[in-house]
């Protein structure tokens, strides 16, 4: 940050306070943003040799861009990252000219470069059920383990994302037959709850040795402080080396377990998209309205712990 002229630099915070302000994103996402607009802010100012005010970044041309890109990629930056770079720097400067009126042409017709996405790959219903019993083991501390088992177990029935699981309080406890939850851009889903779900957070939470006011996180990490989606991460990383599990047997691949078991129950793809509060047919993959009597059907029959 300190090669950017102070323009820039208060150009850049004030735009993530305007992000924060907005509400939607984790403060993981704010975070990624900073540091890839900040590094082209950087990239920036050593190309053109000038740190002085916003004019380097009212100037830049194609060439520019092309030369950052190739900077990124000479610096071992992958495709994928790239990509993700580009968009931070493209909604910066959408935001930027909005206030200072200059032609944007040259950024936002910069092509992203082409990557493969990789897809969440879904764990089979037993490596599902033996990934929370594992990790439930992980912890000598009786708290930790049925947190982590709560988490999980949330994860995998109700199929929440983790920052999703993470950001719940004592204001959402104790879970009732539905939950609540603002997922990306702030839009709401009202997801069903398992029995199991309600009952692994119900243990946690008489165990849990520190303060539940309404405000307080519900899951805490081991000194009290909120939960990391990281620390749930690596208790799988561990559990999955002692199952034998691939690489991909993530936090994530939990919340795809929940569609891929619906859909394999006969669940339908239209009502599991809003569950997983997709906005785009295209993310699931297709999608049709079910009631929540054949959905809760759908749930007690698909997941090895939805039943009782």
């Amino acid at each position: 940050m300190s090669l950017i002229s102070p323009a820039a630099r208060d150009a850049l915070a004030s735009w993530l306070t305007h992000l924060s302000a907005l509400g939607g994103k984790p403060d993981t996402t704010i975070e990624a943003y900073r540091h890839d607009v900040a590094g082209f802010l950087s990239f920036i100012t050593m190309h053109f040799g000038d740190s002085t005010g916003l004019s380097p970044l009212k100037r830049i041309k194609t060439s520019d861009m092309r030369a950052w890109m190739a900077a990124e990629r000479r610096r071992g930056v992958g495709a994928r990252s790239l990509a993700r770079e580009l968009s931070a720097v493209k909604s910066f400067f959408r935001w930027l000219s909005e206030r200072e009126e200059f032609d944007l042409t040259a950024i936002l017709s910069t092509r992203s470069p082409k990557f493969q996405k990789k897809l969440p790959r879904p764990l089979a219903q037993d490596a599902a059920r033996a990934m929370i019993e594992t990790v439930e083991a992980q912890s000598q501390e009786d708290w930790i383990a049925a947190r982590d088992g709560a988490v999980l177990t949330l994860l995998y029935g109700c199929g929440l994302r983790i920052s999703e699981a993470l950001s719940l309080t004592w204001t959402d406890y104790p879970l009732t037959e539905s939950l609540k939850i603002k997922g990306k851009g702030g839009k709401e889903r009202l997801v069903p709850v398992l029995p199991a779900a309600r009952a692994a957070v119900e243990h946690y939470a008489s165990k849990q040795p520190f303060t539940k006011l309404p405000d307080d996180p519900l899951f805490r990490g081991a000194r009290g402080g909120p939960l990391s989606a990281r620390m749930i991460a690596k208790v799988m990383e561990q559990a999955r080396m002692q199952l034998g599990l691939p690489s991909t047997a993530t936090p994530h691949a939990m919340r795809h377990s929940f569609a891929t078991h619906l859909l394999e129950a006969g669940g339908d793809l239209r009502a599991i998209q809003e569950l997983l509060g997709h906005s785009s047919l295209s993310t699931t993959q297709a999608y049709t309205a079910v009631d929540t009597a054949r959905l809760m059907e759908v749930y007690a029959n698909a997941h090895p712990r939805g039943r009782g």
